[in-house]
């Protein structure tokens, strides 16, 4: 058993990605996420749902800007532009994948 909340020390800069499970063409990850962010593009072939379970961010997908807070959610299909412009130190994600194949979910844990 392990717990969500254990281990969360927040970058000083960017954001960690910890996989918490990768089975088949599913991919389960907690984010943590400092204040120091550089916004980077993401273009997925995999669908994505994230949960912002701490903190608060300010992301762009597509053409739309979204403040997300503590609770907050959104499903991003594949394809899909999007990136994070802003966060709070230590804010908390959790990011659900699925990938198109069951091949893939593995593949992209130990790229």
């Amino acid at each position: 058993m392990n717990n969500l909340f254990a281990s969360l020390n927040t970058p000083t800069r960017g954001e960690r990605f910890d996989t918490l499970l990768a089975h088949r063409n599913l991919v389960i990850e907690r984010i943590v996420s400092s204040a120091d962010i550089e916004p980077v593009d993401y273009v997925q072939e995999q669908d994505e749902w994230v949960l912002l379970l701490r903190g608060g961010a300010v992301m762009q997908v597509a053409v739309e800007t979204v403040t997300l807070g503590e609770g907050d959610y959104r499903f991003l299909p594949a394809g899909t532009v999007h990136r994070v412009l802003r966060c709070e130190a230590g804010t908390l994600w959790l990011a659900i994948h699925l990938h198109p194949d069951a091949g893939a979910a593995e593949a992209a844990t130990q790229a």
